[in-house]
């Protein structure tokens, strides 16, 4: 398999003592693996998986390149922490293998076909029964993280930044099969998935049309009668054009549980917070205040709880107007994000660059490891390399 060394602005340079955050100039690439459209790269150690077609010419894609990825995350999550972790649903206590079927039956109803194809896709290429397939796919459901944008007055020179804290739990080992997965779905927007091998929704994205946006979990447990969170944010990726069909996404959709997000827009340096559940959903724009959000900051969406929303209010104010890409990454940094924190992304949406760190092995917090920097917009002019194999991982 020939090696690549592929040079290609990605971003401009900015160094830390603590943790890097050089913005690279060039990177080494490696192509892994082709299948149909698809292709599998390594970006400077980092696994970049790009989908193109159909749902199902995706999902075999996805199976086929991440076939080994896909097949042990798969097994840990429904063979072991399945049975190891307890949900509280109402007055219930369940294990997510017990209670993951349920779900899937009372929310097939409110997922669009193109989903299930998709998911049938996957099992087929990594040789897979499409209901577990279909079960992993809907553990997101079940687990209930921080997000800001800060822009004009907020940034040195009015550049928007959108960032990204999730907490979901670094047991769950996900970040041995962390991938960026780059998609140009046949008739929707290509974008950017921060993901894990077997999933085809997302909680953490950036489409082509300058759009980001992040999720963050509430209450609500029991209430699953709609369109799963994570394929609500995947309809935003590959629909929405701008803000307002970002917000629309999540209006006309029957919702579920509670939710709270952050979208943004670098075409018209916007941004907004949702507090979203199935009865309401409410907008909370830049230096606008909520009963959970009390600390308002001019020109910035801030979304957390408890010590960690004081602590990014804080250190946001502390640096109003000085906040670029270095200094707002740093806004990411522990206690803000938690010791259970699996990955951490920064977006400037109007140049479509990212930087996206995730968890050790060992459980390391995503805030203390390397970021890696990507642009959308660079990914999607790239070709696998001619002489690679048709498959691989």
């Amino acid at each position: 398999m020939r090696r690549v060394l592929i040079v290609h602005r990605l971003l401009v340079a900015a160094v830390t003592a603590v943790v890097s955050f050089t913005m690279v100039v060039s990177s080494y690439a490696e192509t892994l693996g082709r299948e149909g459209a698809g292709w599998l790269e390594k970006v400077d150690g980092y696994l970049v998986l790009h989908l193109k077609g159909t749902p199902y010419e995706m999902g075999v894609q996805h199976g086929k390149l991440l076939r080994n990825h896909v097949r042990e995350n798969m097994k840990f999550l429904l063979e072991t922490k399945a049975d190891e972790s307890v949900i509280e649903a109402g007055p219930l206590k369940v294990t997510p293998k017990s209670i993951l079927p349920t779900i899937v039956k009372i929310q097939k109803p409110f997922v669009p076909e193109k989903y299930w194809e998709e998911m049938r896709g996957l099992a087929d290429g990594a040789g897979l029964k499409v209901e577990d397939v279909q079960i992993a796919n809907f553990i997101p459901e079940l687990f209930h993280c921080s997000g800001f944008a800060v822009m004009n007055s907020a940034t040195v020179d009015g550049t928007l930044y959108h960032g990204r804290v999730l907490d979901y739990g670094v047991d769950m080992k996900l970040q041995d099969h962390a991938v960026l997965i780059v998609e140009e779905p046949t008739g929707g927007i290509p974008f950017a998935n921060v993901s894990y091998a077997g999933f085809i929704g997302s909680v953490t994205g950036m489409n082509a049309d300058h759009v980001s946006i992040g999720e963050m979990g509430g209450k609500g447990l029991g209430a699953w009668q709609g369109t799963p969170m994570s394929l609500l944010v995947r309809e935003v990726l590959e629909t929405a054009h701008d803000l307002d069909a970002a917000v629309e996404v999540f209006r006309s959709h029957k919702r579920t549980c509670e939710y709270y997000y952050v979208i943004a827009d670098g075409k018209t340096n916007r941004a907004v917070g949702i507090e979203a559940t199935p009865e309401k959903l409410l907008t909370i724009g830049p230096g606008e205040s909520h009963p959970r959000l009390p600390k308002p900051v001019h020109d910035a969406v801030l979304l957390s709880a408890g010590t960690r929303y004081d602590e990014l209010v804080k250190r946001v104010e502390a640096q109003k107007g000085k906040l670029d890409a270095e200094s707002a990454r740093h806004l990411m940094d522990r206690p803000v994000a938690m010791k259970s924190n699996l990955h951490d992304a920064l977006f400037e949406p109007r140049s479509t660059r990212m930087w996206v760190a995730n968890a050790s092995s060992a459980g390391e917090p995503a805030a203390n490891q390397e970021y890696h920097a990507f642009q959308l917009s660079e990914l999607l002019k790239r070709h696998p390399d001619a002489v690679a194999a048709v498959e691989g991982n």
